[in-house]
């Protein structure tokens, strides 16, 4: 007896829902006087900036180890002369290879156990969840940086 898949979300409506939190990420980002976006935190956690380098250091090197199967190295740092718009460039930058890994990811098995960045056990989808979900929790800090700085953060429901 055949089996019968039924899908709760495509492909193409998961990356269109991923990129729509790039873009609020990224607002957040642009949000951030300079200095700040540097060197302020709260309770010991990093500056907004260094989760920034994590997500980009994730989100579009996890993509392509899952697309090409080459294992890749978790990186968080980048030369990025403490200037916000070189981390926006590289978000955009990596925005664009994302959507191109993307295009070829129509053969993978998104239950395929994998092991991102040689250390962390799952699944594709496990991995995809997670790059997502480690975007959001740390676009939430950055909004309680954004507040305690007296400013108002992007609408976390307007991710156009």
């Amino acid at each position: 007896m055949e089996k019968t898949v039924n899908e709760v979300i495509t492909k193409d409506q998961l990356l269109k829902d991923w990129q729509a939190h790039r873009r609020l990420t990224r607002k957040v980002i642009e949000a951030f006087p300079e200095k700040e976006f540097f060197n302020y935190s709260i309770g010991g956690m990093r500056p907004f900036s260094e989760m920034a380098m994590e997500l980009l250091g994730i989100a579009e090197p996890g993509l392509r180890e899952i697309v090409t199967g080459i294992s890749a190295e978790l990186n968080e740092q980048m030369n990025h002369e403490n200037k916000k718009q070189n981390i926006l460039e590289a978000w955009d930058n990596a925005t664009q290879k994302i959507n191109a890994h993307w295009e070829k990811i129509d053969a993978i098995d998104f239950n395929k156990e994998i092991m991102s960045f040689g250390q962390f056990p799952g699944t594709v989808q496990s991995a995809l969840a997670y790059f997502i979900e480690n975007e959001i929790h740390h676009r939430g800090q950055g909004y309680v940086y954004l507040r305690s700085l007296g400013i108002e953060p992007p609408l976390f429901y307007e991710r156009d």
